[in-house]
C-alpha cells in the first residue's frame, strides 16, 4: 500500500493500463460527485465490504479514495490483509480532489 499526493495518484493512474478506480464512501457522500470511472463500496458496510473485495480481481491495481483519505487509507490496509497487494491511497481524498469529477 502507498499513500499518494494528488498529483501522485493522477500521474500513476494515467500511466497504468491496469488500473480500477475504488470509491469506498457513503451512498450519501457519493451524491457530491465522483472521479469518473470509479466503482463504489462502502467500507462502513463491514463484513459485505470484505466479501465484495474479496470478488476482486487481485491482478489489478487499485487507486482507493474516500472524502478525506482515512476510510480509503483503512480499505488499502484490509485490501491487503486478503492478498491485494496494489492499492495506492489518495491523500486528501475527494474534499481536495481538483481534477475530473462526474
Amino acid at each position: 500500500m502507498a499513500d499518494l499526493s494528488q498529483q501522485e495518484w493522477e500521474e500513476q493512474l494515467e500511466k497504468d493500463s491496469n488500473a480500477v478506480i475504488l470509491d469506498v464512501r457513503t451512498e450519501e457522500e457519493i451524491e457530491e460527485g465522483i472521479i469518473p470511472n470509479s466503482i463504489n463500496l462502502d467500507i462502513y458496510k463491514g463484513q459485505e465490504f470484505i466479501e465484495e473485495l474479496e470478488k476482486l480481481d487481485k491482478s489489478k491495481n487499485y487507486y482507493v479514495y474516500c472524502r478525506s483519505g482515512n476510510r480509503s487509507g483503512q480499505a488499502c490496509a484490509i485490501m491487503k490483509s486478503i492478498g491485494i497487494d496494489n492499492a495506492f491511497n489518495l491523500q486528501g481524498g475527494f474534499m481536495n480532489w481538483e481534477g475530473e469529477t462526474a
